[in-house]
Formats: structure tokens, sequence, C-alpha cells
């Protein structure tokens, strides 16, 4: 069951429900799943993009045992989170719940209905910051894309509801059908739960071609000198001004931002090719294959071989 509220994300809805259509057009019959979209009352809801989706049924009627309570996400959180009905009709629907979800902002309800407490979850980087300074008795975990803390899942923004959804697959039925699925949806490669929400490549604001320059210019020469004092040449400021900037539009110092692009390059590099461990440390700048385990290890919480293999095993 997807619950809904006005000013819900469209495409938070639609990557939950389209996922489960696709798995049951696959599954032709053999546990499919029956989804059902609730409002309070019942009534239809006006998403954030504009268009208006009509309701299945009202929430105040529906009973359990339900498999999988999926809470959605969007701008709307703030005024549902506030909707003491609402939030008692989730509080009651999660004690009849096999598990419970909620994608991007829908956090905010499940930490109103005191679903979260004591609990590690994630939403949209954006709001991090805010959730754990709204609810202290929620750990947020700000780099996932989503987070299971026993029956309870929470994921990050927007398109990581169809990343949450197919880890519910591979759940329920096993990586096949969740690689099947992901290849109907034509979803490149499945990413799992500890892949970060915001990368260095897409995290800078785009009117900062000076960051991107120098963001282009490390991708390019992932093995050559990428230390301050060579990306600050490239940039044509000193090295304090870099660092001063990287921080601004990365988060990152230029020393960890290119070690962090080292990294996810390596992991796309592991998931993507076969390419031994000691090609993919030369071509992404770790000097040696020991290098290149010990710190991906401490970044994944997994060595490379093992990181290739889940991967693989993902998407088989």
């Amino acid at each position: 069951m997807v619950v809904g509220y006005d000013g819900a994300e469209l495409l938070e809805i639609a990557s939950v429900v389209s996922t489960l259509a696709a798995a049951n057009d696959i599954l032709r019959g053999r546990d499919p799943y029956d989804t059902v979209l609730a409002t309070l009352g019942g009534g239809p809801l006006s998403s954030s993009a504009g268009l208006t989706l009509v309701a299945q049924a009202p929430l105040e009627s529906m009973r359990g045992p339900i498999d999988t309570l999926v809470v959605s996400g969007g701008w709307g959180h703030e005024n549902a989170a506030a909707h003491p009905l609402l939030v008692a009709h989730l509080r009651r629907l999660a004690r009849e719940s096999r598990r419970v979800a909620s994608v991007c902002t829908g956090s905010t309800l499940l930490a109103a209905a005191g679903l979260l407490d004591g609990r590690s979850a994630t939403t949209h980087w954006y709001l991090t910051g805010w959730l754990a300074a709204r609810y202290p008795r929620v750990t947020v975990r700000t780099e996932p894309i989503f987070v299971h803390d026993g029956p309870v899942s929470t994921s990050a923004g927007v398109t990581s509801a169809l990343d949450l959804t197919l880890e519910f697959l591979e759940q329920d039925h096993g990586p096949e059908l969740a690689g099947l699925v992901a290849r109907v949806l034509v979803v490149e490669r499945r990413r799992s739960g500890d892949q970060p929400q915001r990368s260095p490549a897409t995290a800078t604001d785009p009117g900062h071609a000076l960051v991107h320059r120098v963001l282009d210019h490390v991708h390019a020469h992932l093995a050559g000198d990428l230390g301050p004092a060579a990306l600050a040449r490239v940039a044509g400021v000193s090295e304090r001004q870099l660092r001063r900037l990287c921080r601004a539009h990365t988060g990152l110092p230029p020393g960890r931002l290119v070690r962090r692009v080292r990294l996810e390059t390596a992991a796309d590099l592991l998931a993507a090719t076969s390419l031994p461990v000691a090609e993919v440390a030369a071509r992404c700048g770790f000097g040696s294959p020991e290098t290149l385990r010990q710190v991906f290890s401490e970044h994944y919480g997994t060595p490379p071989s093992r990181y290739r293999a889940a991967r693989r095993g993902a998407r088989d």
C-alpha cells in the first residue's frame, strides 16, 4: 500500500508502483503485488507536479495484514506530518504491516508517528540536517540512498524509490527477478543502499564553471598528478582559493574530492567491467592494488573483490 497526500511527488509514487507492476508482469500470477494508493478520506491528491491522482481507497478503511506500507514524499510532507489523523492511521497501519518504508521526505511522516525513534534513517540530502534537528530521536544518515533498520526502511530523494523497491523485490523473490525488472525498466545498474546520494560530479552548482573545470580535469586525468598545486594551476587560482571553492560547492577539500571521484570511478569499473583489480587501481590513480583495497574498504565497508561479486550477483 502506498500512502499519498496533497503535495506528494508524482515520480516517487510512480517509481514504487511501476516497479511492482513490472514485477507482476514477469511473475504472471505467482505471488503478485496488489498495489493500492490510499489517501485520507479516499479523495484525489494534487501532486507537486501539478497532476491529480485518484486514490483507490480511504486510509481509514485500510486494515491489515499489510505486506508493505510505503509513505510517499513530496513538498507537502510537513503539512501531512502535522495532520494528527493521518499520523494516527500511519501508526496503526505500521503495526499491521510486515515492513514499513518511506520515500524521500516521507520519512518526516514516519518520524512524526514515532516509527523512526531509536532507528537509523535517511531522507533527501537537502533535508537530512532539518530532519535530524526536528526529530532528535532519529539517527539520520546523510550518505546512503536507502537504509534498513529492522522492519523499517527509508530512502533518499526521488528516484531512490526505484532502488529501494528493487531491493524489496530481491528480498521477496531473489536477485533474478530484481535484475529482470531493472532491465525492463532500462535501469543501467542497480544501486545498493551504500551508494552516496551526492557524487562530487553532480553536487556542484551548475553555474560554477571553475569547479566543473577542475572536476572535468580530475575525471580525465585520474592516474595523473591531481595534487592541490596541480589543480590550482588548472583552475587558475591560488591553492587557498581552490580549497575554499571546493568546500563551498562540493562540501569537500580538493584532496578528499579527488579521492572520492577516484573511488566512485573504481566502483563503477568494478561493477561494470572485468578489469583486474590491479588495472582498476592503476586507471584510478591509486598506485597499487593494496592502496585501492585499503581506501576502498574504508569507504565502502568491503574490499573491491567482494564489492564486485555483490554487484554482479545483483545484476544476474
